[in-house]
């Protein structure tokens, strides 16, 4: 009897969580098969995790030049910034905010402007110790690639808005 009932609940709750319009994020589906990414530094993170994100979409290809990309995503502005955000008595810093921001606007090769330009901005706050600096220096980076993971699956949903060339 108890293995019947277990059955019943375990269908109950599958057929609950089926009903419920739950679905893993999937995605997003680009309207283009064509991309190219200027205005970014040299070595540039961000971009490195967008051209990585843009190439598992839907077979979509980062190219070089502007002749070969159906859009092009050109960055105005790419900076981290840090700020104290509270300090001790004695004018150490106790906790510091991380910001990541990006500029950017996308159009067409020949000028025609899908996305005006656009900003995305993230914060994270951060403890700080000058004990343990260099730990607290690693932390910072991973902080920093996290927001630029972030905003590269922001930028992707973005330019999944974007219906007609």
């Amino acid at each position: 009897m108890p293995i019947q009932r277990r059955t019943v609940l375990l269908s109950t709750l599958v057929a609950a969580l089926a009903g419920c319009g739950f679905e893993l994020r999937r995605a997003p589906e680009l309207h283009f098969k064509a991309i190219q990414l200027t205005g970014f530094k040299p070595q540039s993170p961000l971009a490195a995790d967008l051209r990585r994100a843009l190439q598992s979409v839907n077979a979509t290809r980062v190219v070089e030049a502007a002749s070969q990309a159906e859009v092009v995503l050109e960055s105005l502005n790419d900076v981290r910034e840090k700020g104290v955000v509270s300090s001790g008595t004695a004018g150490q810093v106790l906790e510091v905010q991380l910001r990541s921001r990006f500029s950017f606007r996308l159009q067409t090769p020949s000028g025609k402007e899908l996305i005006p330009a656009s900003e995305i901005v993230l914060g994270r706050d951060m403890t700080y110790n000058e004990g343990i600096a260099l730990a607290k220096e690693h932390e910072e980076n991973l902080l920093y690639r996290a927001m630029e993971n972030d905003i590269a699956a922001q930028v992707l949903r973005r330019l999944a808005s974007v219906q007609a060339l």
